[in-house]
Formats: C-alpha cells, sequence, structure tokens
C-alpha cells in the first residue's frame, strides 16, 4: 500500500492525538489548522506524549526525535494538502466546518487521495458529496486520548470504495490500531451507544436519584467500565457529546433528546476537562 503522506485537518484534542498517531508510526505529516498558537500547542502536546513513551521505555529517544520530525504544521491549507496521499479530517461536530474543509480537498488535494473523516456521529456520505469522486471517502473515527485507545471504526459512506476502505485499514494497522467495519448510520456504533448511556447518566443525576461521583463508581464497579460516563463527558466535551445528542435527536427520533441538565452546563460554560470545569472542577 502506497501511503508515505498523511494530512490532518484539525490541530485540537482529536487532530494532535492523529498527528501523533500518524508520525509515530513513520508517515510524514502534516498538520494544519487556522490559528498558529494551535498548532504550537500541538506540538508541544505531541512532544509530550513521544517523551513520556521513552520515558516508559516503549521507545528510544531517537525513535521520538525522528517522529517529531516528520510532523510539519501549516496555517495554509494548500501547502497542507499538496501532494498528499490520506487527508484525515478533525474538525469539530459541525457539518458546515467540515463541508468547508471538503471543499478545500477538492481545491487542494490531489484527485487520488482517499479522504477520510474522524466524525463521531455526523453523515459521512453528505461530506463526501462535495467532491467529484465520492468514493474516495470514507469515517475514520478514532478515541480519544487517540495514543491510548486501541479502535478505530472505519465507516463505508453510501459510495465509499473498497480502495479508500483498504487504504485506511493499512494506515490503521500501521498506527497498531484494531478496527471494526461499520455501515454509515446515525452515531456509528460507540456515540450511538455511548450517547444513551451518558444522556441517562445526566437525567439520573438531574432527578436526584445519585451523585455524579456515585454514578460513575457504579458503573466503573458495577458494569467494569474504564470509565464513569461524566469521567468520560468531561474528557470528550459537554459541547461534543451534547451535539452528538441533538444529531442523533434529529435523526433517530425522541430516545436520543439531549437531557436539560446537559443543555444548562454548556450554556454555562461548563464544557470538561478542555476549560478546567464540566461536571467535575480541574
Amino acid at each position: 500500500m502506497n501511503v508515505r503522506t498523511i494530512t490532518v485537518l484539525g490541530a485540537g484534542t482529536m487532530g494532535h492525538g492523529v498527528a501523533h498517531a500518524a508520525a509515530a508510526s513513520g508517515f510524514l505529516t502534516r498538520l494544519y489548522d487556522v490559528s498558529e498558537a494551535q498548532l504550537a500547542k500541538a506540538r508541544t502536546t505531541v512532544d509530550g506524549i513521544l517523551r513520556k513513551t521513552v520515558e516508559l521505555g516503549k521507545c528510544s529517544s531517537a525513535d521520538a526525535d525522528a517522529a517529531l520530525a516528520r510532523l510539519s504544521t501549516t496555517t495554509d491549507i494548500g501547502q497542507a494538502l499538496a501532494e498528499t496521499e490520506l487527508v484525515i479530517e478533525t474538525a469539530p461536530e459541525r457539518m458546515e466546518i467540515k463541508i468547508q474543509l471538503f471543499e478545500a480537498i477538492e481545491t487542494h488535494a490531489p484527485a487520488t487521495a482517499v479522504v477520510a473523516s474522524n466524525t463521531s456521529a455526523l453523515s459521512i456520505t453528505e461530506m463526501a458529496g462535495t467532491l467529484s469522486d465520492p468514493s474516495r471517502v470514507a469515517g475514520m473515527h478514532f478515541f480519544n486520548p487517540v495514543h491510548k485507545m486501541k479502535l478505530i471504526e472505519i465507516v463505508r459512506a453510501l459510495e465509499s470504495s473498497p480502495r479508500a476502505l483498504e487504504v485506511i485499514e493499512f494506515v490503521a494497522r500501521q498506527m497498531r490500531k484494531e478496527t471494526v467495519l461499520v455501515r454509515e448510520a446515525p452515531g456509528f456504533i460507540t456515540s450511538r451507544v455511548n450517547a444513551s448511556i451518558g444522556n441517562e447518566a445526566f437525567f439520573m443525576l438531574m432527578e436526584g436519584v445519585a451523585s455524579a461521583r456515585d454514578i460513575d463508581k457504579a458503573l466503573k464497579l458495577g458494569l467494569n467500565h474504564p470509565m464513569g460516563p461524566f469521567e468520560l463527558v468531561d474528557l470528550v466535551g459537554l459541547d461534543t457529546r451534547l451535539s452528538i445528542l441533538e444529531y442523533l435527536h434529529r435523526s433517530l427520533g425522541e430516545k436520543y433528546r439531549p437531557c436539560p441538565l446537559l443543555a444548562q452546563y454548556v450554556k454555562a460554560g461548563r464544557l470538561g476537562k478542555k476549560v478546567g470545569k464540566g461536571v467535575y472542577e480541574y
């Protein structure tokens, strides 16, 4: 499989995680964002992950240096997309932002480049429809934190070609990830199930059934979940979870109506770890 260069669009939490995974796996990696400050922060974070890997004895200092050298950053989307072989879009879960990036891909990326979206719930078929060749698009859903989470959901959109799926599977294997293949449906597998659990936890909190800490403790010790639903939503971002639930509610009906308490937290700016407070304070 002839993939050497990967372009990651978006340098947020998922973007820098995907960029680290790509660079550490031997790919020349370009990370694009509109913000120089965000790119600098992302590069510092990737360096920190690599140094921690060295401390744990999982790679040598020379390998970490080589991985960081394979990572370049840019605010020039044309430069980011030129002569790339795989584009991984990691923008926020808003369709209008993703469509803008896909329009840029159509303009600047080679027509042979495979295009993957890291969306956790939105329609990849809709995004693909902005390209002259939608068959080169599929989903590549990573999980946070990318360097620790082993799964990638590969999502087959309406017109995804075997080649697009094969390229994404190859890159996932090079990143030492496990994969599942999902036919596109709202929320795929994990987001649909997880949104339901998290939403129900918010209803229980709103109703006074138990405290957030006790709900988290019950699911970790009673159901063997590695994280409680509130710990997880604080990590993912309450705004992201609300956006996913709103999409599932529109697509699949009333059982996905977001809990009013979740919406209230988002309106109050309690978005999770990224701002220092969500369900918990950090």
